[in-house]
């Protein structure tokens, strides 16, 4: 008899969290949506708050650690390297910003994972700056063009207005392509 794999475990529970929040991982419901049996759950983890952890590990490597590696594995100079971060922020939806968004409301119960939220979006502004200081911006504008990219990248989501005679994907793209030049 095989046991489930640990990182089975992992993503189930990084679902439930996209789905319903911290409250929503619960060992019983991740082993019946997983159809086994708890024990083997004990098996990997020491109990509920290791597999939170290892969640958080796991979201930190997929949007931060797998993105980067994405848009630096295409080559080129710091613009082409935005454009692709473009796409790919742009671009995200279903269960990777569904998570991204579950920890951020998270945070606010909890300081360790706020203590986490922060070193993830630190992380991911150093890698911002580490392109934008490339397009020969002073120190200034190049932490304006950071945070106006990224507060796209992350606010985007929580605004509902129309666009007139464009979708939201089209503004999103021209206002990182703006930031871009």
């Amino acid at each position: 008899m095989s046991r489930t794999p640990r990182a089975r475990w992992i993503d189930e529970g990084l679902e439930a969290l996209a789905v319903g929040g911290p409250d929503a991982v619960r060992v019983e419901s991740l082993a019946r949506t997983l159809g086994v049996t708890k024990g083997g759950f004990y098996g990997h983890f020491d109990g509920r708050p290791a597999l939170l952890d290892e969640m958080l590990d796991a979201w930190e490597r997929t949007t931060v650690d797998e993105v980067v590696d994405r848009v630096e594995r295409g080559g080129g100079d710091a613009r082409a390297k935005l454009r692709r971060l473009s796409r790919l922020a742009g671009g995200r939806r279903g269960e990777t910003l569904d998570v991204d968004l579950a920890v951020r409301d998270w945070a606010r119960r909890d300081k360790r994972v706020a203590r986490r939220l922060k070193r993830v979006d630190n992380r991911r502004m150093d890698y911002l700056r580490s392109l934008f200081v490339h397009l020969g911006e002073d120190e200034e504008d190049v932490e304006v063009r950071c945070l106006l990219f990224y507060s796209l990248w992350i606010g985007s989501h929580f605004i509902a207005a129309d666009h007139p005679r464009r979708t939201r994907a089209d503004v999103i793209r021209l206002a990182l392509a703006r930031l871009e030049r």
